[in-house]
C-alpha cells in the first residue's frame, strides 16, 4: 500500500470525514535540501515525502487550529518517522469556511 493510501485510510478511519483530499506535493519540492538527510544532494521530487491534507470532519468541532494539527500529526506519527518529510494540514469542522 502506498504512503498516500495509508494516510487516506488512517484519516478516514479516525475522523470519518465529510470531505478528504490528500495531495502528493513531493514534485513541488524538487531541488530543495532536506535538513537531517544523510547526503547534501538536493531532493529530486520523487516519492511520497510531501503531502497536503484537506479534511472536513465533525471530530474537529470545538478544536483550535493547533489542536487539529496536533491530532493529525499524532495519528500519522509513524509516517512522519518513516520518510514523510512535510505535511500541510487544512482541517475544518462542518460548516466552517474552507479555501478549497
Amino acid at each position: 500500500m502506498s504512503r498516500q493510501n495509508r494516510i487516506e485510510t488512517a484519516l478516514t478511519e479516525k475522523f470519518v470525514p465529510e470531505r478528504l483530499v490528500v495531495i502528493n506535493e513531493s514534485h513541488l519540492h524538487a531541488g530543495h535540501h532536506h535538513s537531517g538527510s544523510d547526503h547534501h544532494d538536493a531532493f529530486d521530487g520523487t516519492g511520497e515525502t510531501h503531502f497536503r491534507i484537506r479534511i472536513v470532519s465533525p471530530a474537529f468541532t470545538g478544536m483550535s487550529r493547533v489542536e487539529r494539527h496536533r491530532t493529525v500529526n499524532a495519528l500519522l506519527k509513524d509516517e512522519l518517522e518513516s520518510g514523510l518529510h512535510a505535511m500541510a494540514v487544512e482541517a475544518s469542522a462542518p460548516g466552517e469556511p474552507t479555501r478549497w
